[in-house]
């Protein structure tokens, strides 16, 4: 499997701040990965740099052997941190809008998803809970086919069952040759999907491994080795005020 993910020395700076330190780190093809790490450890910046939504102050990103660009946007499906839809949308305004905006949009497979969340195209987003506003956003995520999906807490402020409808769809929809990487600090929700976690800490990788290394070697869950090394106690972790990570 070849890296589909390359960052060399990426550091990225918010006035006096360092939001990302020298990051070293690669992605191959044909994973889930989690990209784990308390409120303002730098996901959020890596995610919207890899997706060239930010320009890095040092270091390089590369997508598929490319700096983020045209190209990349091509083979990437980003998932952000907030909603992006307006209230007075219709979802088939948004179904329509990722046909015209994206090649590999499948149409089909939209539409299946959205059917069987029984959501009508005619509903407006104004109508939506938070979590069926989540679930259409990330079923149009899902229904590209692309070769990188970044997902920024996509099971952020929604309830278990929804969080089990998002982890279901993420499986199901990617291809074997595609990567997802998704950020979150909901660790034990997501920990069952994951073939891969990177841990950042004040916005350096301190962990890369396999899940499966980690339980091997450390004989705890990745939620527990997470919870070591944040120093992080039971329940800090579950909900932020506003259902979403704080950081940028």
């Amino acid at each position: 499997m070849g890296v589909l993910l390359e960052c060399s020395g990426l550091t990225k700076r918010f006035g006096k701040r360092e939001a990302l330190k020298q990051v070293d780190l690669s992605v191959e093809s044909g994973k889930i990965i989690g990209l784990l790490g308390p409120n303002g450890s730098g996901k959020t910046t890596l995610i919207k740099l890899a997706n060239g939504l930010l320009r890095p102050d040092g270091g390089s990103i590369r997508i598929d052997g490319q700096e983020p660009g045209a190209y990349t946007k091509s083979i990437v499906s980003y998932l952000p941190d907030r909603m992006y839809f307006a209230d007075w949308m219709r979802v088939s305004d948004m179904v329509r809008m990722f046909r015209d905006f994206y090649t590999d949009f499948r149409l089909e497979t939209a539409e299946d998803m959205l059917e069987r969340l029984e959501i009508s195209g005619s509903e407006r987003m104004k109508s939506l809970s938070k979590g069926t506003k989540e679930k259409v956003q990330l079923a149009l995520v899902m229904s590209r086919k692309a070769k990188l999906y970044l997902l920024d807490e996509p099971i952020g402020g929604v309830d278990p069952a929804a969080r089990d409808f998002i982890l279901r769809t993420i499986l199901t929809n990617y291809s074997e040759d595609a990567s997802v990487i998704l950020s979150t600090h909901l660790i034990a929700d997501i920990e069952k999907v994951l073939d891969e976690v990177i841990f950042l800490k004040e916005g350096q990788v301190v962990r890369q491994d396999p899940v499966d290394r980690i339980r091997e070697q450390e004989k705890k869950s990745v939620d527990a080795l997470f919870r070591e090394i944040f120093a992080v106690p039971m329940g800090a972790m579950d909900w932020d005020t506003h259902g979403r990570e704080g950081e940028r």
